[in-house]
Formats: C-alpha cells, structure tokens, sequence
C-alpha cells in the first residue's frame, strides 16, 4: 500500500526519539513537521552540529542509554524513529553484515521470545563487526519500553526505520514478528515495508532506501508515502537528449544547452507526480551550467566514474561528496574545473536547508550519512497521519542555535557546556575489530 484516501493524525502529541540522529536529518524532518524530537549521537562531530542546529541531543551510545539510562528518557516519547550504521549492509562495504542476515534474524525470534539480554549480548560480540549488532538495536528499544516504570510499561505507538536496500529482508523480519509474534508484553503492530527512491519525494539525487513503517495495533494501517515525483531513469534520460556512449557517435548536449520539458502527450495527464527536482533547481547559487564526476564506482565497477548534468539529480549523496569534480564551461568547445561542492551545497542536495551549520570534523561524512530531511518528513507524515510535508520548508534558510542555546544543548548533551565528559562514548569504541591482514600489513610497514 502506497498511498491513502484521507490523512488523519494517530497521535495527539507524537513525540519522537532518533536512534543513531546523526546530524539531524530526521530531526529537521520532524521540526519541519512541528514535532518535537530527542536524538541520541555517538559521534563528536555530529553531535556538534546537532547543537549548532539547536537539536535536543544525548551525546551516548545507544546501546548503553539502553542497558543503563532508558529510564531517564522523556515519558512522553511515543514514536521510535532511526537508521542504524550501514557500513557492514551496503553495497560498497565488507559486506560481513549481509553475511550475518540469516544469523540476526534468529536473535530478533529470540528478542520476541523474551531472552535475556545479557546471554544475547554475550553472543553478539562474537560477530566479526560490532555494528551489524546495531540493527537489532530499534527492537530492543521497543521492547525496553514496555519493561520501563517511568513509562508505565508503555509501548512506542509507531516505528519508523530506514537503511540501505539490503536490509530490506531484515526489516521484512521485523514487521513479520512484530504482526505475528508481537513483543513479549503481547503487542503486536501492523508495518509496511518497502525500498523507495529519494528522487520520487523531491530529493535531487538518486538513493534508494530500505523503509519500514509500523503503528501499534488500533492505530489504524500503516501506509507508505505516496510519491510525488517521477522516478529517474537514466536510460530514459539518456535515450531523449541523446546522452549516450560516445563512442555510439551521438550528440551530447552542451552543458548549457537548454532540454525541452518533457510534452504531456495523449494518454498522459498532465496531473500526477512531478518531474523529478534536478541540481540545478536545488542549487541557485550556481548560476553557471555544471557537470559533476562522482568520485566513486557504479554498479560494483571501480572503473566507471558517473558523469550528470546540473538538469539531472545527483548520484547518491555519500562522504564521499567533496571529492565530486564539478566541471564548468570556459567556452562552447572547452570545459575546466569548478568549484567542488561547498558543505552547505552537499547538505542541500541532501534538502537539508541552507545555512545549516554543519560543524567539527569529517564533515562531508556527516552529510552523507545523514537522512535527507525532506525524505524523512515524507516518512514520518505518512506514520502519523500528517499533512505531507512542503519542498518549500526547507529550501528557507536555517536559524542556527545562539552561544547561549548550544552551551544549553551540550549541557544536557554531554555533561558539560563546552567540552564533553567521561559519559561521552569514544568513536574508537563504535569502530570494527582490524582484520588480521591488515594487522600484518600494518606491521611490514
């Protein structure tokens, strides 16, 4: 199900808690949305743009805030919402976490059935990468809250999850246990689960995401967003403006050489999705027609190098962004190299708004990890019954917090008003265990 007749609210006051916030994408999804919002960020310098943002922050590890202060937790949170680490379940990855599918699927059963956490975290340090354990995290939480005295063993009403492509078995596994076994207390839920790409809700870029929307049984069904751009596809784009191989011999357009819209023919309306939003439109600033060279391989191919116009929407947004090579005219027969993409620009291809002060270290990083705010507004407005969220919201640009309102932040994010404190997690503690061959090559060297 994609799509309903009628939006009605579920919640009287959705209230929701981000699990691995990142940066804030879901977080400005849900400000977007005029609902409030607590994320928990283990990383330093995201955590830094959280409060620069003037987003409410734990800067913990989630698990721990799990094990060892869920109680302290706002009562009133009612919606659990996040995307775990994606490292071990994408494509460009090692690819241990596709490995591990089957093997944490058998814990989500047994989560279910009511183990004890202690003999399964006993069991999870045994795999090869700590972070595939991550993605059970969501579960536990749900769980956790029908067990909490301070909400009174309420459950979270509605579940919302997002990740690579490849965990869509594993989020399949969920919405089936969480339909038919139900938590241990005996909620049940009812879910969607879908892939859906960015660019058909108006990201301008191409990134499929693995989704799972779930609402507590007597919420009513849960249903996908509904798109409201069309689908990119490249061969289509490709086969109407002549783009294709050169060495097919046919015309390239020139980068400023204006693509006609396309017609509305008979036997397609002119309502429905709109065209999907292209670089051009999302990056005013350059006022100068570009071309952009990914920095990474395609399709699994190191070798191939995507290459887009500013009339299409970019390849998939990663840490990768700032070593995009922009290419501008000179003149109608030679190109040279621009300006690479500004942080503020990456951020805007990912709709976060402009003036977002992203801040701290690896900060390209940062963005791409992060949820494209639109695509999360589209998301959570679909779980809770809302409006669905206006492109125009957040192409205005983003009031970031006073020195007053950070110090704040970070007090009740890290402790203390300007540095962080023994209860901040170490980024080390997150990393992945070294592989023996590169112990070994480390050690010739």
């Amino acid at each position: 199900m994609t799509s309903t007749p009628h939006r009605q609210p579920v919640l009287d006051k959705p209230f929701v808690l981000d699990l691995f916030a990142g940066p804030g994408g879901l977080d400005v999804a849900a400000h977007v949305l005029d609902v409030p919002s607590l994320g928990i960020e283990w990383d330093r310098s995201a955590c830094l743009t959280r409060y620069a943002a003037g987003l409410d922050t734990l800067h913990a590890d989630v698990s721990a805030v799990r094990r060892d202060a869920f109680e302290s937790l706002p009562p009133e949170i009612n919606v659990l919402a996040g995307g775990p680490p994606c490292q071990t379940y994408s494509v460009a990855g090692s690819g241990v976490g596709r490995k591990a599918l089957d093997e944490v699927k058998g814990y989500i059963e047994r989560l279910m059935a009511g183990d004890g956490d202690e003999e399964i975290d006993k069991e999870l340090k045994k795999l090869t990468d700590p972070r595939t354990a991550l993605v059970l995290e969501p579960l536990r939480y749900a769980i956790q809250a029908t067990r909490s005295p301070n909400r009174g063993n309420r459950p979270y009403d509605v579940i919302v999850l997002e990740q690579v492509p490849a965990v869509e078995a594993l989020w399949q596994h969920y919405a089936l246990v969480l339909e038919n076994i139900g938590l241990p207390d005996g909620t049940k839920y009812k879910a969607e689960v879908a892939v859906l790409d960015t660019e058909t809700y108006g990201v301008p870029q191409t990134r499929s995401r693995a989704v799972l929307i779930a609402r507590r049984e007597g919420l009513g069904e849960p249903f996908l967003p509904e798109p409201t751009h069309r689908a990119y596809e490249a061969k289509e784009w490709n086969r109407k403006n002549g783009k294709v191989a050169a060495a097919e011999g046919v015309h390239q357009p020139a980068l400023d050489e204006e693509i006609a819209p396309e017609p509305v023919t008979r036997g397609r309306k002119a309502e429905g999705p709109r065209p999907w939003v292209s670089m051009r439109m999302a990056l005013p600033g350059r006022t100068k027609p570009f071309l952009v060279r990914s920095n990474y391989g395609s399709s699994g191919h190191p070798g191939r190098r995507g290459v887009r116009t500013d009339q299409q929407p970019a390849a998939t947004v990663t840490g990768r962004i700032s070593r995009f090579v922009v290419f501008e005219h000179l003149n109608d027969d030679v190109v040279y190299e621009g300006p690479r993409f500004s942080m503020d620009e990456a951020g805007m291809l990912q709709t976060f708004p402009p003036g977002y002060p992203w801040s701290g270290t690896a900060q390209a990083q940062q963005v791409g990890n992060a949820v494209p705010p639109l695509f999360g507004a589209h998301l959570l407005s679909a779980a809770l019954g809302l409006p669905a969220p206006a492109p125009e919201a957040l192409r205005e640009p983003w009031m970031p917090a006073t020195e007053e309102e950070r110090a704040k932040l970070r007090s009740q994010g890290c402790g203390a008003a300007d540095e962080c404190t023994a209860r901040c997690p170490r980024s080390e503690d997150q990393a992945p265990p070294r592989s023996a061959s590169r112990r070994k090559k480390t050690s010739v060297e």
